[in-house]
């Protein structure tokens, strides 16, 4: 709970409405200092110092590293936050709708995926390549323009949940303090949740927290695609509900299938496949049918669906909150 707006609140939802704004208005400047580098050096300093011996060791402190990196984000916000409405209400006000600005990527994801795009479409597959690589885990030097698309589209799709919805969902529940929290349990994932020697152990809390911060904000994800793909031109929304209900389960994660799969379906296309990593081949259910070829086009296409689901997510979530007000 944020220490001046109350949970599930009209006052919340606009401040939550606004900040999504200047995110897509802004985006991430790199003048100014984010929380998730702090969030990244906790927990690279963590890491060196915990994860080391006997497995089951390196599960308890594992289990540890997620309590201390998500709930001290969380606290350090409400912290702050508590200490600057002491100064001025207005004050805290400001670095709260500061903060979840922070806690969104809907800008710098568009633009991620158009730059491989503008890339693809001038033919230049090299810098295609590259830019792809910025975004993805996955060997790039020997993509062609079908399987570059393929990262972008998946990408665009997965981290639609990920650095919109999900922050979305956890700010209206909690605040500022609740969706950096959010924050620290995706990044704990993003760098230690690997199924490597490494962090197999160490690692496996971060992992499992992460899917369940998820679970929902994902299903709700494909809900919203899906209803916002009625004003998409294009769309095929025919079955994709169903569709999407059988395929998400294919996936290895178990919410990132389901925005891939809602996504996928939407277009025609097929996502999924052979990827490589570092050189070693990885297998992924395929998800959607190939009802067209993927080219650069569904690069675009994808991005409009992205803003459509998180315009229809925040819509779905503001409803009850709407209801709710004219009601008392």
């Amino acid at each position: 709970m944020s220490p001046l707006v109350e949970p599930l609140s009209l006052a919340l939802l606009g401040l939550v409405a606004v900040a999504m704004l200047l995110d897509l208005a802004l985006g991430d400047p790199p003048w100014l200092p984010h929380p998730v580098v702090g969030m990244g050096r906790a927990i690279t300093r963590l890491e060196r110092t915990w994860n080391h011996g006997p497995a089951a060791a390196r599960r308890r402190r594992g289990r540890w590293l997620v309590v201390l990196v998500v709930g001290g984000s969380w606290a350090l916000a409400w912290g702050v936050l508590a200490m600057l409405a002491w100064i001025s209400p207005w004050l805290s006000l400001a670095a709260e709708l500061g903060l979840l600005v922070t806690t969104l990527a809907a800008r710098g994801l568009a633009e991620a995926g158009r730059a491989v795009a503008l890339l693809l479409a001038s033919g230049e597959l090299v810098p295609a390549r590259q830019a792809l690589s910025m975004i993805v885990g996955r060997d790039t030097e020997a993509l062609d323009e079908g399987e570059l698309a393929r990262g972008a589209v998946e990408t665009v799709a997965e981290n639609t949940v990920d650095g919109i919805t999900a922050p979305l969902f956890w700010a209206l529940l909690g605040g500022a303090p609740l969706a950096l929290a959010y924050k620290a349990a995706n990044t704990l994932d993003s760098m230690v949740g690997y199924q490597s020697p490494r962090y197999r152990d160490f690692g496996r809390a971060a992992a499992r927290f992460d899917d369940v911060v998820n679970w929902l904000p994902a299903r709700l994800t494909a809900l919203a695609l899906w209803l916002s793909a009625w004003a998409i031109p294009g769309s095929r929304r025919g079955g994709a509900l169903a569709a999407t209900r059988r395929e998400a389960p294919r996936h290895p994660s178990p919410n990132a299938g389901w925005p891939e799969a809602m996504v996928a379906n939407l277009l025609g296309v097929r996502l999924g496949g052979l990827n490589h990593y570092a050189g070693r081949p990885s297998h992924r259910a395929t998800l959607g049918t190939a009802l067209e070829p993927l080219s650069v086009d569904h690069i675009g296409r994808a991005i409009r669906h992205m803003h459509g689901g998180w315009l229809a997510f925040l819509l779905l979530m503001g409803l009850p909150i709407l209801v709710r007000e004219l009601l008392l």
